[in-house]
């Protein structure tokens, strides 16, 4: 599937969801399909979980089920408002007559979705509201000689063009929204995979030395950097012994 997403970001986050979804399979359903996508996807199972997380945690977008346990999703809504929560709200449900939708939207909710819905729709509905937040970062982001262009999600270094797979894509997006900052692993975790990545795995030291390879081989200077222990790098600068 193409999708023409682009790589919206809040702030200077890789775009990340919160599902809030009691039916375990329609939420492996969803998380499975977003993360497809690149998207980064944390899973609330009721709505007091939900407006926990919400209040508690960055996300750039909430997907809320009206017919949530212990606190159902108008009721989160409404109390997400009334603290000031203003993250784009998703709300999906299977009531889908006009009154529904207006005591959705009337809640606070930005958009609504009644159930069963096609997934490019979904995707679509996603994209509009990310596209309204107020602050979408640039298209090209320009590290020394390295491009990135986000809407095409292409990459090149001194014109030469790099080809990327999307959790390559996502690495460097993270590393060119930080310069100079050290990244460490939970943080990369977080941002390119989730929160049930396996934090004793090497995944993504083989991502990072297959995506070095590709930014740096050939060239004059190196780009990426590695900082034993801590964690990754993207900076033109020169860097201490300290660094490999």
């Amino acid at each position: 599937m193409v999708v023409e997403i682009g790589r919206f970001v809040v702030g200077d986050e890789v775009v990340k969801l919160l599902v809030a979804e009691d039916e375990p399979q329609m939420a492996a359903l969803l998380a499975r399909g977003l993360r497809d996508e690149d998207y980064a996807v944390e899973i609330a199972n009721d709505g007091a979980q939900a407006l926990h997380m919400m209040a508690n945690s960055q996300y750039d977008l909430v997907i809320l089920d009206v017919r949530l346990p212990v606190k159902d999703g108008i009721s989160v809504c409404k109390e997400a408002r009334a603290q000031s929560i203003e993250v784009p709200i998703l709300m999906l449900t299977a009531l889908g007559g006009t009154s529904d939708v207006v005591a959705g939207l009337n809640c606070g909710a930005d958009d609504y979705l009644p159930k069963p819905f096609d997934f490019d729709v979904l995707l679509a509905r996603i994209r509009a509201l990310l596209r309204r937040s107020r602050h979408v970062r640039p298209t090209i982001l320009q590290v020394a000689d390295l491009s990135l262009n986000t809407l095409d999600r292409t990459a090149t270094r001194s014109g030469r063009a790099i080809r990327l797979t999307s959790k390559e894509y996502a690495l460097l997006e993270l590393l060119m929204l930080r310069p100079g900052r050290i990244l460490g692993r939970a943080e990369i975790a977080e941002h390119v995979w989730d929160k049930d990545f396996d934090p004793l795995s090497n995944v993504i030291d083989v991502y990072m030395n297959r995506l070095r390879k590709k930014i740096d081989q050939g060239a004059e200077r190196r780009l990426i950097h590695t900082r034993r222990s801590e964690g990754y790098m993207l900076s033109p600068e020169p860097q201490d012994s300290s660094y490999v």
